[in-house]
């Protein structure tokens, strides 16, 4: 197998090798997805790889992974590419081609750029990154790299993300720097950097140092050390002790783009509309990593969506932030886009928003035909824990606002609690499940169906720089919790509880709070097959692993320490321990002023501000919304990070109603299209998506049926086996108004890819038959190898015969004998080789599933020949229709 060509004097992966049709779900690695961008090589004199290290699914879906993308490739001197982590069949098959993972875009091993760059934004992820590190052939370690670099050369390596910023020191020996906070304008100056460095001729350490030292927001760790009471130093004298966290604004017109050809996790365009949460819950790492709140401007807003939905396709978008609700702007712009999109069929999803703001505005601009889900976070179950965790919410409010979505339509709603917080009694678990009663029983609706709740039970994991940074829950503690809580809801009509696994809890405080001393755990639990995706697949395997690799460290009284609830501001299971008293090892003042191990990140936030916070927890108090209200004085506020932006609201626009679907039927035309090159790795069901998003492109008035979920009437016939080509298939479209043939085949042709060309568009009745129930032949070209074959013999043979037999199994399991014979109409060579023929057949292939498949002639040939042959190819010449 040839892996690489020949292209510009350097390798480029051939993955037409490697993505054949038993990989799953190929499409995900061939980098031509509408918005993917293909800058010369020559043109950069920086060459980025940004890398989100979970498969293609949720990688592709991440909007921070988009922006940067767009944004590096907006710079006029650099180039970004991407890569994902490869799922584990094309894992294997990298490792056992010896093929080193590549970028999409250029086709590139990893290894050909300048910098490499990993979101890391869970503490558990950073086995992926490992992995594709090793499938990449990149040395582990930055040490490593560094004592490599007179022979070879490798990319810089970096990480950035929630998890990275917040505390990098467990991962820290596997990156070269780490990109603190927000990377829209950190990440072009590293490039300026490393451009005028390459220029100067810097070794890879000069490099490092120039980054260090002249791009704030940049931490390269092998410029200091880990001390003995776990906090981190300079060893270096020009480099800052500690590094700031960088603050930009959001650029929502950089979220448009990258339209993949399969489906994702969130196959939608999503907008941010606002940055930062300043509501200040005390458990919260987001909301205090994100602050300054900055809100985007509301004509930005609406201008981002409309254009974006044109250019994508997509018949969904979501509004992004922390809190859409504390954007203030959102019943203004969701009703104005809501508007100016009601003809169109498309769908508004808010993924995060608070309950006491969610009002029939809201309800109207995320209701309509195409309902989306509606989540909402309590947190806690009663409402001495919400003003411990400084939720801000009060009974009244949640019951306002689920009984505000029951009266607009909704007979579900999501819902997330936590348990394990500061100062948490039995009382306040069961609190939980009484809350769940109560808003059943007061949002009742005669006549109506009860309201239905799915809920998330989460365990609390104490995150760094947040007020609860000090505080964790033994394992025994937790499952004892869980257990409580499940006898309670056992029963209860109309509730769904999922309650997080408590060793993925424990895993993640194991990590989150650790220092350097854990990156051998980290990379032996990648040896021992720890990833992601064993965690989704057998958690009991990658506990296992996790455990091993702990057991095999010296670090076992670390993680048992966490695994028995390390520190607890809980005397007892339902006592508080007072502020003032001392814990049999460590006083109140002792554990809050021990030095952390990211004690040296400047996130903005005061540590003395985080203790004086968790004070306030215990106690109840709550904190004002320093957006809204007064300072809370926690240090962010001021040069380095600036302040909070709140944008006055513009008046609502009148609701002009909801989608309501055109079902005019004025014109049918009916498109013959070739699916070639790789768009033959797209399976069926993403070239049914592929046109839907082609008509909204081109803005093609489709009309849709009737019905509950209204669909736009485009019908494919048939559907094609992955990995087959074709220069024959069939579409059919049903329009609102009659377009000219010619103008109608130009625009498909405008927002089709390259290999799905148009071949004929022709008007059909409106009253005729679908070309479904018309097929009655199909015309097919094989490549086919077989040696010492005699194939105009063999033809002949089987065209001789009035019969051969074919065990064929039904969908329903029952076994039939079926005669091949009958259904071949022609067959004949076109050529030979030693090796192998082209051949040529006519079949019948009917919609009530009378059908002769290429693998049909293959098994004939066989019976006659007495040998066994393979199909190396087939491509569809044409459908036929009756007449």
């Amino acid at each position: 197998m040839d892996i690489f060509t020949q292209e510009e004097n350097t390798l480029v992966v051939a993955i037409e090798n490697l993505l054949t049709p038993e990989i799953n779900k190929p499409a995900r690695y061939l980098g031509n997805e509408v918005g993917a961008v293909h800058k010369p090589w020559d043109s950069a004199a920086v060459r980025w790889v940004l890398t989100y290290p979970e498969v293609y699914e949720v990688g592709a879906s991440n909007l921070g992974h988009i922006i940067l993308y767009n944004v590096l490739n907006a710079q006029p001197r650099q180039l970004c590419d991407r890569a994902y982590l490869p799922a584990p069949d094309l894992a294997q098959k990298l490792r056992d081609t010896h093929t080193p993972l590549w970028a999409l875009e250029a086709r590139r091993p990893l290894l050909d750029f300048d910098i490499l760059g990993f979101s890391l934004s869970y503490e558990l992820g950073a086995t992926n990154i490992l992995e594709m590190l090793d499938l990449a052939g990149i040395p582990l370690t930055a040490q490593q790299r560094l004592q490599e670099e007179s022979s070879l050369h490798y990319p810089l390596i970096f990480a950035g993300g929630q998890t990275a910023t917040s505390n990098p020191e467990p991962y820290a020996d596997f990156f070269d720097f780490i990109a603190l906070g927000d990377g829209e304008e950190l990440l072009p100056e590293i490039g300026q950097a490393v451009d005028e460095g390459k220029a100067a001729g810097l070794s890879r350490h000069g490099l490092l140092l120039k980054l260090a030292q002249e791009v704030k927001g940049v931490y390269v760790p092998c410029f200091y050390d880990l001390a003995e009471d776990g906090s981190v130093h300079p060893n270096h004298p020009d480099v800052p002790p500690r590094i700031l966290r960088r603050v930009a604004a959001p650029l929502p017109e950089y979220s448009i783009g990258l339209v993949p050809h399969i489906q994702t996790v969130h196959d939608r365009l999503t907008v941010e509309i606002r940055r930062g949460c300043t509501r200040g819950c005390r458990f919260c790492q987001p909301g205090m990593l994100t602050r300054p709140a900055r809100d985007v401007e509301p004509e930005k807003v609406v201008q981002a969506i409309t254009e974006g939905m044109r250019a994508t396709g997509y018949n969904e978008f979501s509004l992004l932030s922390l809190s859409c609700s504390d954007y203030l702007a959102l019943p203004a712009v969701g009703m104005e886009i809501k508007n100016r999109l009601k003809d169109e069929n498309i769908a508004l999803s808010l993924p995060s928003q608070r309950v006491d703001r969610f009002d029939e505005n809201i309800a109207q601009i995320i209701g309509g035909t195409r309902q989306t889900g509606l989540t909402f976070a309590p947190e806690a179950g009663t409402q001495r824990m919400r003003d411990v965790i400084n939720k801000g919410l009060t009974n009244e409010e949640l019951l306002r606002g689920i009984k505000t979505a029951v009266e607009q339509g909704w007979d579900k709603v999501k819902l997330y609690f936590m348990i394990g917080l500061p100062g948490e009694t039995d009382a306040d678990i069961l609190g939980i499940a009484e809350t769940l009663r109560w808003l059943r029983r007061e949002c009742a609706v005669k006549g109506r169906k009860r309201l239905d709740f799915n809920v998330t039970i989460s365990n609390f994991t104490p995150k760094p720089h947040t007020p609860f940074q000090w505080h964790s829950v033994s394992t025994a503690e937790f499952l004892r919790k869980q257990e409580l809580l499940r006898q309670e809801l056992r029963g209860m009509r109309g509730v769904k509880a999922n309650f997080t696994d408590v060793r993925f809890s424990v895993m993640e405080d194991f990590l989150g709070r650790g220092d350097r001393t854990l990156a051998p755990v980290i990379r032996r639990a990648w040896e021992l097959g720890a990833g992601m995706d064993a965690w989704m697949e057998g958690l009991d395997q990658a506990f296992a692993a996790w455990e091993q690799a702990i057991a095999e460290s010296d670090l076992s009284w670390k993680y048992r320490q966490i695994e028995e609830g390390e520190w607890n501001v809980m005397e007892s299971q339902n006592t508080r321990l007072d502020s003032k008293r001392k814990r049999p090892q460590y006083s109140w003042d002792e554990r809050l002023n021990a030095r952390l191990p990211w004690d040296h990140i400047n996130t903005g936030i005061d540590k003395d501000w985080l203790k004086a916070d968790l004070q306030r927890a215990l106690e109840a108090a709550t904190v004002p919304d320093c957006a809204f209200e007064g300072c809370s004085q926690c240090g962010i506020c001021g040069a380095d990070f600036g302040q909070n932006i709140v944008i006055e609201p513009p008046p609502i626009p009148a609701f002009q109603g909801h989608f309501k679907p055109n079902q005019d039927r004025v014109q049918r035309l009916r498109v013959r299209f070739g699916k070639l090159g790789e768009m033959r790795l797209l399976s069926h069901l993403d070239l049914v998506r592929l046109w839907e998003r082609v008509i909204r492109r081109a803005g093609i008035p489709i009309s849709f049926n009737g019905g509950y979920h209204p669909m736009p009437r485009i019908s494919i016939t048939s559907a094609l086996p992955l990995g087959m080509t074709s220069c024959g298939e069939l579409v059919d479209f049903e329009l609102t108004q009659r377009y000219e043939v010619a103008e109608f085949e130009r625009l498909l042709k405008e927002k089709l890819p390259p290999d799905i060309p148009v071949y004929e568009v022709q008007e059909i009745d409106l009253q005729s038959k679908s070309a479904n129930r018309l097929l009655q032949q199909a015309e097919y070209t094989l490549e086919v190898a077989g040696e010492e074959a005699n194939w105009e013999g063999w033809i002949n043979e089987v065209l001789g015969r009035s019969e051969i037999l074919f065990e064929k199994t039904t969908k329903s399991g029952k076994r039939q004998m079926i005669n091949l014979r009958d259904r071949l109409f022609s067959l004949s060579l076109l050529s030979s080789t030693p090796s192998g023929a082209k051949l040529h057949y006519l079949g019948s292939y009917t919609n009530e599933g009378v059908v002769l498949h290429p693998e049909h002639i293959l098994f004939m040939l066989e019976q006659v020949s007495g040998q066994p042959l393979e199909l190396l190819h087939a491509h569809r010449e044409q459908l036929g229709l009756a007449e």
